[in-house]
């Protein structure tokens, strides 16, 4: 028998901030989680976005309009190509931002907050897996919302989410029909 959430106990439905991982090859795990941060901020939450290695001085229509919603936006990233300076500057940058996005975490001042391309730190060791997932189960606020994105999530963090989404390529407008990237859609 299968129990329906109206059948569960008032305990069971009560609310609770989620970790909600998009991960995988395909198009769309960032603009999955500005699209919960835009649902958040229209409900009157407070949004918090953190970019790990797209450029800190991007200007792309996402930031745009972050600016002018009043969400507070961080990028630490030098490009994702890591520019001139190497993937060692990536690395520094993205455990700053980590350090960033912690004291965001603890401060009780959001209630959703956007770690985008966060997985790539754990995936490159940047940060220890299971360091970083114990410091969450430890000190993310229990209302808060987590939204997590980048390809290969690792296994301990899928575990630790409440909701994961693996997006996959079908078709892709670069490799399939060779197009470029296009303002307000790619950036």
């Amino acid at each position: 028998m299968t129990v329906q959430a109206d059948d569960a106990p008032a305990a069971e439905r009560q609310r609770r901030g989620l970790v909600i991982v998009n991960t995988g090859e395909g198009k769309g795990k960032t603009t999955a989680a500005l699209g919960l941060a835009l649902r958040a901020w229209g409900r009157g939450m407070r949004v918090c976005v953190l970019q790990f290695l797209k450029n800190a001085h991007a200007r792309t229509g996402e930031i745009r309009a972050a600016e002018k919603l009043g969400v507070e936006w961080i990028g630490t990233g030098n490009g994702p190509t890591w520019g001139s300076a190497g993937p060692e500057d990536a690395a520094a940058r993205a455990r700053v931002g980590w350090e960033l996005a912690q004291a965001r975490i603890v401060s009780g001042e959001y209630d959703l907050i956007v770690l985008d391309e966060f997985t790539y730190l754990l995936h490159y060791g940047w940060l220890d897996t299971s360091e970083t997932v114990a410091w969450l189960r430890t000190h993310r606020p229990p209302m808060l919302h987590l939204v997590i994105t980048g390809r290969a999530a690792p296994q301990a963090l899928i575990d630790y989410a409440d909701l994961v989404t693996e997006m996959s390529v079908v078709k892709h407008p670069y490799a399939d029909q060779g197009l470029r990237a296009q303002p307000g859609i790619e950036y």
